[in-house]
């Protein structure tokens, strides 16, 4: 049993369910949207024959049919024109370089003084995947590398800071990039090991082990106990659906005892809401570490860009840091209120892509042998979002993001052994699935998990442990055809 380092957050989740109660709501939630389960024990996982009736309509009626690199940068296909004029301006605020203050373009000035990157679409090529930088790169662009040190959880102050406790001279994340005058804190390299896994049949597939390695540390050696997480830029698609979904059908997944004993304890994240000023359900970020969609962009102006808003108000500069203190800003806040509400406009609509082939045999074979491997158990694939979206466009779909946005423990192979909020050093939070197969168009790659280290889907699945070791077992069962046929259903998503 999993035992919570906040007193706040023990008063917050005492007014949930109990188990029993949340079992249930999961089984008739399951029964009415018509989602097919796969129980412990069963002898026979379904077989699909054909599509189900709107497969292919990932994000209801919100999904697009784009399938080349533009794939995720269209807005939602029930977005009226008189509305997309919010969405172009949320879009240029989100692909267009913000500069050094002071400057003319005062709209789009105070970059720094320590950053990552000096756009959001940098990061988020062409609103898709980022990926970790090359062996030979001078800076790792699209990926980032979180810090902390561990914290005391009997702090009342805790639960504000989800938990993590900046290290003392670097803070929260590593910026690689700053201003001129302003000492950049470091630069990053990853080195990988193979890492050999045979399947069944005797074929064997070389994954790549991950190291991360720092060099001219701008401000002294790093703390003797700091903590690293290596975080590539996910996809932006059906971030607003994955939002519209109600806390308590993601709640309803929830087991984390495992009380009906299938192996898998998914469990949510629950974090400091700035907005509110109170404990709210996580569901963005690599370890759902994030309550809303407006925090995290807020969140990654400060963090990425050096970019204040009135969410959070102060450039991330240590007492150790000077010159970064000393710098120039652009107003106070930097990013102002209208445009972070663009912003979030923009990141809300962005649409999910329609999937290819659902009616394809080896697709369905694909999907039949997902199902019969237990990947559905935490990849849950339909949801239905709430009647009082944020946006009208996004109330009540049907959606199918592959997600239960819950955190699961995946095992000693994927940990990063550094908590954020209630997850634990193993724990991730399941990523959606929807537009995976596109990614190598979009963004001309094929690159996955939190830090990039899986080159395609089929290494991706073979990093999966823990709570997942028994899905990855079945599929290292699988033959050269079944295996072609997994990827054939995944690559449709």
């Amino acid at each position: 049993m999993h035992t919570h380092r906040s007193a706040d957050v023990l008063e917050f989740l005492s007014t949930y369910q109990t188990q029993s109660t949340r079992l249930l709501h999961a089984l008739l939630r399951m029964i009415i949207v018509g989602v097919t389960i796969t129980l412990v024990g069963c002898d026979k996982a379904p077989t699909f024959n054909k599509a189900e009736q709107g497969e292919h309509l990932s994000g209801g009626d919100t999904t697009v049919m784009k399938f080349d690199e533009n794939a995720f940068s269209l807005p939602a296909a029930n977005l009226a024109p008189s509305r997309q004029l919010n969405f172009s301006v949320g879009n240029s605020f989100f692909k267009n370089a913000w500069v050094i203050a002071p400057a003319s373009t005062d709209a789009r000035d105070g970059l720094g003084p320590l950053l990552n990157t000096n756009a959001c679409q940098n990061c988020h090529i062409k609103d898709g995947r980022g990926h970790p930088p090359a062996t030979d790169a001078k800076q790792a662009v699209s990926m980032l590398v979180r810090v902390s040190i561990p914290s005391d959880e009997h702090d009342e102050t805790w639960h504000m800071h989800n938990g993590l406790a900046p290290e003392p001279v670097y803070g929260g994340q590593l910026q690689d990039f700053a201003n001129p005058g302003v000492t950049p804190e470091v630069k990053i390299r990853v080195s990988y090991e193979p890492v050999t896994v045979t399947f069944a049949d005797g074929s064997k597939v070389a994954l790549r082990k991950p190291t991360l390695n720092f060099s001219n540390l701008g401000y002294g050696p790093l703390h003797k106990d700091a903590l690293f997480s290596a975080r590539v830029a996910p996809p932006m698609i059906g971030l607003g659906l994955l939002e519209a979904i109600a806390d308590e059908d993601i709640l309803a997944n929830e087991d984390p005892d495992d009380a009906n004993k299938d192996g898998i304890s998914g469990r949510a994240n629950h974090v400091w809401d700035r907005a509110s000023e109170s404990v709210k359900l996580g569901r963005f970020g690599w370890k759902a570490g994030q309550p809303s969609l407006n925090q995290q962009n807020a969140e990654a102006f400060a963090n990425d860009m050096g970019l204040t808003s009135s969410l959070v108000q102060h450039d991330a500069c240590t007492a150790a840091q000077t010159d970064c203190i000393a710098a120039v800003n652009g107003g106070n806040p930097e990013v102002s209120d209208n445009i972070l509400a663009n912003v979030l406009f923009y990141s809300r609509m962005l649409a999910v892509p329609a999937r290819r082939n659902v009616n394809d045999p080896q697709v369905l074979s694909g999907k039949s042998l997902f199902y019969q491997a237990g990947c559905q158990q935490c990849h849950a694939p339909k949801f239905t979002t709430r009647a009082d979206a944020a946006e009208p466009e996004l109330a009540n779909q049907t959606i199918r993001p592959y997600t239960d946005l819950l955190l699961h423990d995946m095992g000693e192979g994927l940990a990063d052994n550094r908590p954020e909020a209630l997850a634990s050093g193993n724990e991730w939070r399941t990523p959606p699935l929807w537009g995976i197969g596109l990614i190598e168009k979009v963004n001309g790659h094929t690159e996955f998990l939190h830090d990039g280290r899986a080159r395609n889907l089929l290494e991706a699945v073979l990093w999966h442990g823990g709570e997942a070791e028994h899905a990855k077992q079945q599929v290292l069962q699988f033959n050269a055809e079944e295996r072609a046929a997994f990827l054939a259903f995944l690559n449709s998503l």
